[in-house]
């Protein structure tokens, strides 16, 4: 889908050049913290798309084939967690790919609009979702713009959802961010024989296994599609801002009765480059600590000015 911005936001933009002024979401700590390091900010830019999730995947049960028709007694093969990047019966593949593609859209058009402003990148940036009136569901990714007075224009702005003084802690120490990454994962297990056991109540303290697979599957998935999307924009790694997970279940739709569990993970955050060798010194600095007590402080300033004149 395209990234070009719709007439309003272009009308929008070209309100915020003629008047002059500019708009952000930062904090004045956040403000002062980027101008430290050399920037400015330009202007609040933001980027939306509406999307109707038609097909989700997932519809199938993932797995009850592994032990169709059994009781509580029934022994047989336990059943498989579908993680949906391997696709599958009755994995979410499609749905996952829906909220990347919905997610990207709107980070790429939050991007034109920094463009716009000539900016070089956009910090404190916040993605949202949330159901739309009219149906569907809308991704929205919000920031301030920045940019480097006197610096070329960049072909690919930047995008971080650091605060302004993590922004500029970053520059400090010689690395900058290179872009928004995710990895999102949903997987899916039916009920077994072990799992049904397992969570009953004369069961006893004990780990149910399948559910401790199906939670592990979902994180360690997410955390490979994030590790990936750091590859693809040729980053060096990723400060990790937030990392979710939400559990449900549902009617199994292949067998009356049984539930299918639900796992979603989803990490966010900042893949990063080094600009600059920066030199970390060996060790920490002493702390000074100045008394309370003005007499303390008096005898301090005595000895020390004692001891400049030895």
């Amino acid at each position: 889908m395209s990234n070009d911005l719709p007439p309003v936001a272009e009308a929008r933009m070209a309100e915020i050049r003629r008047s002059g002024t500019w708009g952000s979401a930062v904090t004045p700590d956040e403000f002062a913290a980027i101008r430290s390091v050399g920037f400015e900010t330009v202007g609040q830019v933001l980027g939306a798309a509406v999307y109707n999730i038609g097909y989700a995947g997932g519809y199938g049960c993932p797995g009850a084939w592994g032990s169709y028709g059994y009781g509580a007694s029934t022994w047989g093969p336990p059943a498989r967690t579908q993680v949906s990047s391997r696709g599958g019966y009755g994995s979410f593949a499609p749905l996952v790919n829906t909220m990347y593609e919905a997610r990207r859209t709107a980070i790429g058009r939050m991007v034109t609009e920094c463009t716009e402003l000539g900016g070089h990148g956009v910090v404190g940036v916040r993605l949202a979702i949330g159901p739309f009136p009219a149906g569907g569901l809308e991704f929205k990714a919000i920031g301030t713009a920045i940019r480097a007075p006197g610096a070329r224009a960049l072909t690919h702005p930047f995008t971080s959802d650091l605060s302004g003084q993590d922004f500029a802690k970053l520059v400090m120490k010689g690395w900058m961010p290179a872009g928004l990454v995710l990895g999102i994962s949903i997987s899916a297990r039916h009920d077994d024989w072990r799992t049904v056991g397992q969570t009953r109540w004369g069961a006893g303290n004990a780990e149910v296994a399948g559910f401790t697979e199906l939670v592990n599957d979902a994180r360690h998935d997410a955390r490979t599609q994030l590790k990936a999307d750091v590859k693809r924009l040729g980053a060096e790694g990723v400060v990790v801002a937030g990392m979710d997970m939400h559990v449900r279940e549902r009617e199994c739709p292949a067998q009356e009765g049984r539930r299918d569990h639900i796992v979603e993970a989803v990490n966010i955050g900042t893949a990063i480059v080094r600009f600059s060798a920066h030199a970390e010194r060996s060790g920490a600095s002493s702390l000074t600590i100045m008394s309370l007590d003005p007499q303390r402080r008096q005898a301090a300033r005595v000895n020390i000015g004692a001891n400049r004149l030895t």
